[in-house]
């Protein structure tokens, strides 16, 4: 955040109530670890949860089929527990970017939620 952007949240924080105010700091940026722990609430936390579960499941796995793979004996035996290490670990890619794309909305709605609360401040102080 630069000078200016400090400035125009002096501004806002001026024409608010109190109220709207506090709600207006409590919607500020976060901070990464803010944002990881911020998915765990609302009322999909339940399917976030298990995902990550899931995720940790799927990364052991791989860490199995890594440690099948260095102690196979035939090419085969190689090639299968390395095409299922590599597949698990590709799932857990995927729970993993699907879990920072909901960060990412979650921030996105952030910033929405902050605009309407400065849109709202200005109506209400042109209404005045």
């Amino acid at each position: 955040m630069n000078a200016s952007d400090k400035e125009i949240d002096k501004i806002i924080h001026e024409a608010l109530s109190t109220e709207e105010a506090a709600y207006y700091d409590q919607l500020g940026e976060q901070s990464v670890i803010d944002m990881a722990f911020g998915v765990f609430q609302g009322k999909n936390k339940t399917i976030y949860i298990i995902t990550f579960i899931v995720s940790f499941f799927l990364f052991g796995v791989v860490i199995w089929a890594g440690i099948k793979f260095y102690h196979a004996e035939t090419i085969k035996e190689m090639l299968s527990y390395g095409a299922i290490s590599f597949f698990f670990m590709i799932a857990v890619m995927g729970t993993k970017i699907w879990y920072w794309m909901q960060m990412n909305n979650n921030a996105l709605l952030r910033e929405m939620k902050r605009l309407e609360l400065q849109i709202a401040s200005i109506l209400n102080d042109r209404s005045k």
